[in-house]
């Protein structure tokens, strides 16, 4: 059974989780927000996903700055400094007895609006501020070895039509993807740029390895992953040979290895794409080199 790379262990904690709306704390059950908020009526917001490692934010700053980069590029106005923001979510993490495996959901919409209608202009008040932080640790299934993805019709499309750089809550095309993938029986969808070359996942980021080499798509059509600059940056630092490039499916299916990466799962390996092995389907010890570099990074993060 395909499970994808953002199944995670069922924690009872996370029943009686407090929710940080607009700054007040809220049980679980008790946490709403407006039928007339921006975010429900229209999706018009961006969000972030973070995790909570040894009592510390991880990558925050990049977090923060690729949040209020998206506001801007919306011109959305979060009504709270980053160092504000960050106080927030760490007040949010206390309150709930927070320390370590947690994942934390950040979302920010324009707002409450007066009618159903798209215009900014309807709007009334601030935006809405919402804090969601869970006890969540990746679930792997026994004997893991790898997701299995599937290439979907779908395509990332132009910065000009919606910009895929930008962590919106206006998914509907990664939605499209990932239906599609599920109902394959895949874990992922690999999505194309409207060239044809690999651009990214559904929900991750998607690099191959080949004769030593990293290679990931140029960037210009998928989300600004900090995982995925992470792992570029991990390599650039200990003389692993890494590109930002254009490349096929015919590339992706001679590839000695594969992974995708995210926020939640960190660097996962990608054992079949369109049903055909990569590698060996079994063994990967370039991704397991990685792995390793990219935790002393989140270790050496957590400790300054």
């Amino acid at each position: 059974m395909a499970t994808g790379t953002h199944e995670y262990v069922n924690d009872p904690r996370n029943a009686e989780i407090l929710i940080n709306i607009n700054g007040e704390l809220y049980p679980r059950s008790e946490a709403k927000i407006s039928v007339f908020d921006s975010g429900f009526i229209l999706g018009d917001g961006v969000w972030e996903g973070i995790r909570l490692h040894h009592g510390r934010l991880a990558f925050i700053d990049k977090h923060m700055q690729r949040l209020f980069d998206g506001a801007k590029a919306l011109d959305l106005d979060i009504g709270l400094s980053k160092s504000s923001l960050i106080s927030r979510i760490e007040e949010t993490c206390a309150a709930n007895g927070m320390e370590d495996g947690v994942h934390i959901r950040l979302m920010v919409t324009r707002g409450e609006k007066a009618t159903p209608y798209q215009d900014p202009r309807v709007t009334i008040g601030g935006a809405t501020i919402v804090i969601i932080a869970e006890f969540k640790t990746p679930l792997l299934p026994e004997n893991f070895l790898g997701i299995d993805l599937f290439t979907t019709h779908v395509r990332r499309g132009y910065p000009d039509v919606q910009d895929p750089k930008l962590n919106t809550h206006s998914k509907l095309n990664c939605i499209f993807a990932c239906i599609q993938a599920a109902k394959a029986g895949v874990d992922e969808a690999l999505m194309l740029d409207p060239h044809g070359f690999v651009a990214t996942c559904n929900s991750t980021h998607f690099f191959i390895i080949r004769q030593g080499e990293v290679w990931t798509s140029s960037g210009d059509f998928c989300l600004d992953g900090i995982t995925r600059r992470n792992v570029i940056d991990c390599c650039k630092r200990n003389g692993i040979p890494v590109y930002e490039k254009n490349f096929t499916l015919a590339d992706v299916y001679a590839a000695e290895e594969a992974f995708v990466t995210g926020t939640f799962a960190g660097l996962t390996a990608v054992r079949q794409v369109d049903g055909r092995l990569i590698g060996n389907g079994e063994v990967y010890p370039q991704l397991g080199q990685l792995q390793g570099l990219y935790i002393d990074m989140i270790e050496s993060e957590a400790s300054e």
